[in-house]
């Protein structure tokens, strides 16, 4: 498990610094979508990778992994977004965002190390592919909660979705980078 986590904070902050750095080029942009705007995001970004992964050619110059880091990137400002509502101008500064940004991830870290105890690190011996297909159920799951203006009956919140999405994407990274260090 220390290797894993070793592994997860190597990951997010590459993402981390990609937010910082977009940040700075935009500003907080971001904060005026509405939640099923940036779920429409994260769904754009895990079909792609479904159509990367099923497809022989590309034509576009960007890989799997930087729309997980998308994905990654994309349901933290989702997870900022539910905490503290939608904003009609941008309203963060750099630093904030960060703040906002580690708090999600710090809880979302938490949320793998307590699944990777009681699963086993069971994502070790999955195929990317299938981390992906997950990563797609979790979108269609939020999108039907947010067209159910929210509600569930029985069922965990967007919330628990978006940071799931998050962990499937940073253990595919960690999946890549294995077989990278392989060849």
């Amino acid at each position: 498990m220390q290797h894993t986590l070793q592994q997860y904070d190597a990951i997010i902050t590459a993402c981390r610094e990609l937010f910082a750095n977009k940040m700075k080029d935009y500003g907080s942009a971001w904060r005026v979508l509405r939640l099923p705007s940036l779920t429409d995001q994260i769904f754009i970004k895990a079909q792609r990778i479904r159509q990367l992964q099923e497809s022989e050619t590309q034509k576009v110059d960007e890989d799997e992994k930087s729309e997980f880091i998308g994905i990654i990137n994309y349901s933290i400002m989702a997870l900022i977004q539910l905490e503290k509502g939608i904003t009609n101008q941008p309203d963060l500064d750099p630093e904030t965002a960060i703040v906002l940004y580690d708090k999600q991830i710090t809880e979302t870290r938490q949320l793998m190390q307590d699944k990777n105890h009681d699963y086993g690190e069971a994502w070790r011996d999955m195929r990317i592919s299938s981390l992906t297909d997950l990563i797609f159920q979790k979108i269609l799951r939020v999108k039907q909660i947010e067209n159910n203006k929210g509600k569930t009956l029985v069922s965990e919140g967007i919330d628990a979705n978006y940071r799931d999405m998050i962990n499937y994407s940073v253990f595919a990274l960690i999946l890549f980078s294995e077989a990278e260090e392989k060849q």
